[in-house]
Order: C-alpha cells, then sequence, then structure tokens
C-alpha cells in the first residue's frame, strides 16, 4: 500500500485490532491529529487551520475501511500536496464551497459497500450539523463515535514514530542551545521569541509556537510582549517545534545572570521532584496517581498552589494527547507510549518527553543537561 514517498509508520496493527474489537468497518478521520497520523503528512499555514475549525469550508477527510484502500476525500487546494508527500495514493477531490465533501465520502463508503456497516466518525471534530448530514446521507449505516479507539491507537508508538519525535526534540533543544544563553539584560520577550521560532524553522521544522516569560510576568499565557528581562529574572519557556507533523517538546529553566544561592536551591528542588516524577511512569500506572505523586511532592517541599498538569501524551498535529496527567485521569500507562513531563509550579519549568518502556522510561531529549539551571547573560 504505502507508495513511493515512505513506508507507513503509523500504528496500524493497532489500529486494525481495536477496529476488530469493536467491529467498526471503517474509521473517517476529520480532525488534524488523526488526518495527519494516517495520511503520513502535515498541512503547512492555512491549510493546516482548516483541520482545526468544525465549521471550515475546506475540510478534508480520511477513510481508513478494515479492508481494502484508504481514501482521502480532498479540495483542489489540499489535493496536490497529499499527491505529492501523502503515503496514501487514493483521492477522491471535490469542490470546496460548492460541494459537501460529506456527501463525496458517502459515496465512496458505498463504493467500498460499506453504508450498512458500522463507521466511526470523530464526534469530537464533526459538527452537529454534520453529523446531522452524514445520518441523512448514510440512513443504513451504524455511525459511532472513534475518538477514544483513535486515541488508544496513537498512543502507542511504533519505533519510526519515536524516531520522529527524537529528532523533534533535537530540533527544538538545539533553537534553545543557541538562542537562550544569548539573552542579555534588556532584550524583550517578544525580541527572544521570535529569535527562538526563527531557530526552530531554519533547522527545518514545519512550524514552532510557544510562550517565553519573564519571571516578573504575572500573566504567563498572555503573549510575548514588552517586558525587557533583567538580572536575575528566570525565563520560562515553553515550545512546541513541530518536524514532519511530529513534535520537540521541552522546556528549560534559565537565569538571566548568576543564580542566587536561593535560586539554586529551588531549582534543585523542582529538578528532583521532575525527576522522581519520570521514574513513577512505568508500566500499570495510572494517570492520577503520576499527578498527585508530583502535586505532593511540591506540598512537601513548600511550594505554594498545585501543579496543574504533570504531563500528557504527545503526538501528531498537536502536542497534548491523552493520556493526561491530571487529577481525574483515569487511563493506565502502557509500554510503548511518549509522554511529555512536566510537574511544575510557576515559572520553575522544565519538560522533556519519554519512552514508556518494560524497564525504566527512556529520556528522547537528552541534548541539554537539566543538573543546573541554563545561564544567560
Amino acid at each position: 500500500m504505502p507508495n513511493a514517498h515512505g513506508r507507513i509508520i503509523a500504528n496500524i496493527d493497532r489500529l486494525h485490532q481495536l477496529m476488530d474489537a469493536r467491529e467498526v468497518s471503517a474509521i473517517v478521520a476529520r480532525s488534524g491529529k488523526n488526518f495527519t497520523y494516517l495520511a503520513g503528512f502535515a498541512f503547512p499555514g492555512t491549510l493546516g487551520r482548516h483541520l482545526d475549525f468544525p465549521d471550515s469550508p475546506r475540510e478534508v477527510l480520511l477513510i481508513w475501511p478494515r479492508a481494502g484502500e484508504p481514501v482521502m476525500v480532498l479540495n483542489n487546494y489540499t489535493a496536490p500536496l497529499a499527491r505529492r508527500d501523502s503515503w496514501l495514493e487514493k483521492i477522491e477531490v471535490y469542490d470546496d464551497y460548492a460541494e459537501s465533501p460529506y456527501s463525496r465520502a458517502a459515496d465512496a463508503l458505498k463504493a467500498m459497500g460499506l453504508d450498512r456497516e458500522t463507521i466511526g466518525f470523530e464526534k469530537s471534530y464533526v459538527s452537529a450539523n454534520r453529523w446531522e448530514e452524514v445520518a441523512g446521507l448514510l440512513p443504513a449505516a451504524r455511525i459511532v463515535d472513534c475518538t477514544d479507539l483513535m486515541d488508544r491507537v496513537r498512543w502507542i508508538k511504533t519505533p519510526a514514530e519515536v524516531e520522529a519525535i527524537e529528532a523533534g526534540a533535537i530540533v527544538l533543544d538545539e533553537a534553545y542551545l543557541e538562542i537562550l544563553p544569548t539573552v542579555r539584560p534588556g532584550d524583550t520577550e517578544r525580541e527572544v521569541h521570535s529569535r527562538i521560532v526563527e531557530a526552530c524553522i531554519r533547522r527545518g521544522a514545519n512550524w514552532a509556537h510557544g510562550i517565553l516569560n519573564s519571571s516578573r510576568n504575572t500573566v504567563a499565557y498572555g503573549g510575548e510582549g514588552d517586558i525587557a528581562f533583567e538580572s536575575g529574572d528566570i525565563i520560562r519557556n515553553d515550545y512546541v517545534s513541530y518536524l514532519n507533523g511530529y513534535p520537540g517538546h521541552q522546556s528549560r529553566t534559565v537565569v538571566v545572570g548568576q543564580p542566587t544561592e536561593e535560586q539554586k536551591k529551588t531549582y534543585r528542588l523542582t529538578k528532583d521532584i521532575y525527576r522522581a516524577t519520570i521514574d513513577q511512569c512505568r508500566p500499570g500506572a495510572k494517570a492520577s496517581d503520576i499527578y498527585h505523586f508530583a502535586n505532593d511532592r511540591f506540598h512537601e517541599a513548600g511550594f505554594r498552589g498545585n501543579v496543574s498538569l504533570a504531563g500528557h501524551g504527545v503526538g501528531a498535529w498537536w502536542h497534548q494527547q491523552e493520556p493526561y496527567m491530571v487529577p481525574s485521569g483515569q487511563h493506565v500507562l502502557e509500554a510503548g507510549m511518549v509522554i511529555a513531563l512536566e510537574p511544575h509550579i510557576g515559572y520553575w519549568h522544565l519538560q522533556d518527553m519519554v519512552l514508556i518502556t518494560d524497564q525504566e522510561p527512556r529520556l528522547l531529549s537528552p541534548l541539554i543537561n537539566t543538573d543546573e539551571m541554563l545561564v544567560a547573560g
């Protein structure tokens, strides 16, 4: 089935196992996460935004039957890139703005003989209007939500996916090593942010986004502004750099100028809790238990407040995926998951990606030594 563009690296064996277990005859992928995962390439820029909007007039769909050849339902703007980059070959082109992609998808499913079978659509990405449309187009089919099924497929990585994530991590850490040590008092958040994004793109990233703030900025996710860094500031950072659709996703604690003894002490406490939390990530561990372990350790160390998110799965297109390490997280870790661990309170933000194995977790972003803070200025 793969064409000249390369082998399929998605976990197709697991996809088929779960489809069989739930008696699903076809999956229709709509979200950026699942379309990218199954198509093998990422739409850039403006085209990419249409994978995120449920009311987009340029929706793209990917039909993955349990038996037979997958089909991408694309418009005239998206088809050329898919022909160049996807590992799939069969494409149905519809006229966006004038024609519904769901009508074309229904025709394709009928041609496959699946219009009376169980078909999975992503209820979290298909609008209510489109869901009603599908029911009218396929009245004899059993339409079910495949969101959880696809989450469970994606969270067990193939070796090739692990390599793709490692490559993304290298791009981001190389950009950090180039830019963060050069920050000087007087540089603004906006200036440093733009240099990090540029350094990622220059190294081959498809796109990059994230936050970068001074520890004196009390609105951490409010965008990078004209606050100038001063000696003694901690530079909080939390970036994602996507390479061929897969993320590098790390955070490094950085101080402008030489750290004080108090800052060194706080960093050591943070680092020790962070590494102990990573060590909890073994097969069989429950996501909520990992959260509570980290949160309790911070409280015992005297930190005020709570950890908001101890970690999360990563995957194609969007870096935050199941399982989420939060108080309500019910998922159990399995070997083959890749988890971004970021237990922190305030701006003492460390983060790395690790592969869950049958032994200890394997660090996928080891380029920067986090024994000590990075020093800038």
